[in-house]
């Protein structure tokens, strides 16, 4: 069967270095899952270097084209490939129950909702291993007190380490992008629950972020806390300078300042 053509409503940028993809592989150790999820895998340069063969990877990928290919050239799996968005699909009926990886060379447009799927899945998934724009890795591993430190930045270190691998150029690509590459992976941390109201900790985050450069106090002003709550010290500060603990902390306060009001 002919080559897929990249399509650019898709996002595709086909991975044709087959030395990047066996380095993305390798980042797998299977120490806590025996399965792998691939998302996107295109014509499948990344998915001949992972235990395919022995049954262990799914394969998600929403090109029609891509699928024919990857059916004809992994007849073996067939009953693995599935046609789909990743992120509209139940991933408990696509996996089952077990704990399982994911691993991909992601769409640019869709990378951080692929994160946030993940962050919403983690007790499914303790290992994701993929490539993004290098800009938004480096983000999501990004550490407080720095200008791009943010609401990934928080939202995934709080329930993974997070670890920037290696930047990869736009030449091993078909189309090449305009910008450097990045692979990240994320390894569940042993704690992932919160000791906070989940909903309200991501509301918090997301709101100080949206006006960085104001305090606590000012960004989280419609909220309508009471005063003995925003007097605290940590509302002076501005939110990059918050780990993900100082931010369960503040849930806390604003939880108890809630609740007496």
């Amino acid at each position: 069967m002919k080559a897929v053509r990249p399509k650019k409503k898709l996002g595709q940028h086909f991975l044709i270095d087959l030395s990047i993809a066996e380095k993305i592989a390798k980042t797998l150790h299977f120490d806590q899952y025996d399965n792998v999820l691939e998302i996107g895998p295109g014509m499948g340069v990344l998915t001949q270097f992972l235990p395919w063969k022995e049954g262990k990877v799914s394969l998600i990928e929403l090109d029609s084209e891509s699928i024919e290919y990857l059916q004809a050239n992994y007849v073996s799996m067939i009953d693995k490939i599935h046609e789909g968005d990743f992120l509209k699909i139940d991933l408990s009926t696509l996996m089952g129950k077990a704990p399982f990886a994911i691993i991909g060379n992601f769409p640019y447009n869709i990378s951080t909702q692929i994160v946030f799927k993940t962050l919403d899945n983690r007790n499914q998934i303790p290992f994701f291993s993929g490539m993004f724009q290098k800009e938004v890795a480096q983000r999501i591993c990004e550490p407080p007190g720095t200008k791009k430190y943010g609401i990934l930045s928080v939202l995934t270190q709080l329930f993974y380490e997070a670890k920037y691998q290696f930047t990869v150029p736009p030449g091993v690509f078909n189309p090449p992008p305009k910008v450097d590459s990045g692979v990240l992976t994320l390894r569940r941390k042993a704690i992932y629950t919160l000791d906070c109201d989940e909903k309200l900790l991501f509301k918090i985050v997301k709101m100080s972020f949206q006006q960085r450069r104001k305090t606590l106090r000012n960004s989280l002003k419609t909220l309508g806390l009471p005063k003995n709550i925003t007097e605290d010290s940590i509302f002076d500060l501005r939110p990059e300078k918050l780990t993900g603990d100082d931010f369960i902390a503040l849930t806390k306060k604003i939880e108890h300042g809630q609740l007496s009001t």
